[in-house]
């Protein structure tokens, strides 16, 4: 494994190290960002007005607990093609459910002793939401999207199941080929990539969150 990292000809052209790092990162931002798109609204507002916590909560957790190459299968299916968008719904799929379960989990943990003074104050409910709840709820919406970014850059390597790139293609064609260098390499830079984008997020957090908020 050492000989195949030390090699530079695996770190040049288009099928090189840098190359699938960057296909691999282009699949999990792809897919974070959507996520985020989708969870943080509804998030936001189950935990604003605590209505629909039970059905959106329960359907995040079924989602989470399915596996992704079954939600990679069941994309396919369901788009009949094979490339970046069944990927992309396989990973969104496993994406949302950490981020709206910490976005509602943030905003319902509001003392609501807080909320009830804020409105006293005269803040509309807008006010309420910006001001107060996702504030004070920052520290879990944030490691919500650390969780779902750990995911999918895990599960990322599935997109080599369909003739895509990314890191998986380094344990994909490494175990058909039985080699084993290869195979090792893929997996080592999927984790080193999977510390590197958690220590990101977690700086981010600590440069957002006011002392008083943070969370391990």
């Amino acid at each position: 494994m050492w000989q195949y990292l030390t090699d530079s000809y695996n770190w040049s052209g288009n099928e090189g190290i840098w190359a699938r790092i960057l296909q691999h990162l282009w699949y999990t931002f792809a897919a974070l960002g959507l996520s985020v798109l989708i969870a943080l609204p509804i998030g936001l507002r189950i935990g604003h007005t605590r209505r629909g916590a039970f059905l959106a909560i329960n359907l995040g957790n079924a989602a989470r607990a399915l596996p992704s190459l079954g939600l990679l299968m069941i994309a396919v299916l369901l788009t009949n093609q094979i490339g970046f968008l069944p990927v992309l719904i396989a990973l969104v799929a496993l994406g949302v459910p950490p981020i709206l379960a910490s976005t509602y989990a943030g905003l319902s943990g509001v003392d609501p002793a807080t909320i009830d003074a804020a409105r006293g104050m005269g803040m509309t409910g807008r006010e309420i939401l910006t001001k107060v709840e996702i504030p004070i709820g920052l520290p879990l919406i944030i490691s919500g999207i650390r969780s779902a970014t750990l995911q999918v850059v895990s599960t990322a390597t599935i997109a080599a199941l369909v003739s895509l790139g990314g890191l998986g293609r380094y344990v994909v064609d490494g175990l058909k080929l039985r080699d084993f260098p290869q195979m090792f390499t893929g997996a080592l830079l999927v984790a080193l990539l999977a510390l590197l984008l958690d220590a990101v997020f977690a700086l981010i957090g600590r440069i957002t969150v006011s002392e008083g908020l943070k969370i391990g």
